[in-house]
């Protein structure tokens, strides 16, 4: 849990001082974000794990971090979490074999503390 949580405690009282500045348009990407992970034809789950292959791709650990927590919510499994990554690899090459192996990590760290809640 030590990395999620270091991400997490890293990037969260600059996100504060940046909601305080611009709160609306934080409230508009919440917004958004909700919508677009809502179940429906798609599974939360599986929108989860599409949003970690991007955040793989995209590099961006806050992003690995929440998604992986998301998936980890939604009932995705580790083989699930594995098999998605196997995708970002595919697509991404040598960086989706540092980033894929960090949202593993994440997972298993997010699925921990909901063991431990």
């Amino acid at each position: 849990m030590e990395h999620n949580d270091e991400v997490r405690a890293e990037l969260r009282q600059p996100a504060l001082d940046l909601r305080a500045m611009i709160p609306e348009v934080l409230k508009g990407y919440s917004a958004m974000s909700h919508a677009a992970m809502a179940d429906g034809e798609l599974s939360t789950g599986f929108k989860e794990l599409l949003a970690l292959v991007v955040a793989i791709t995209r590099q961006c650990d806050g992003c690995v971090v929440s998604h992986a927590r998301g998936a980890a919510r939604s009932g995705v499994t580790r083989q699930q979490v594995a098999e998605a990554v196997g995708v970002s690899i595919m697509m991404n090459g040598g960086p989706g074999t540092v980033w894929g192996p960090r949202a593993l990590r994440s997972f298993d760290e997010a699925v921990e503390a909901r063991r431990a809640d």
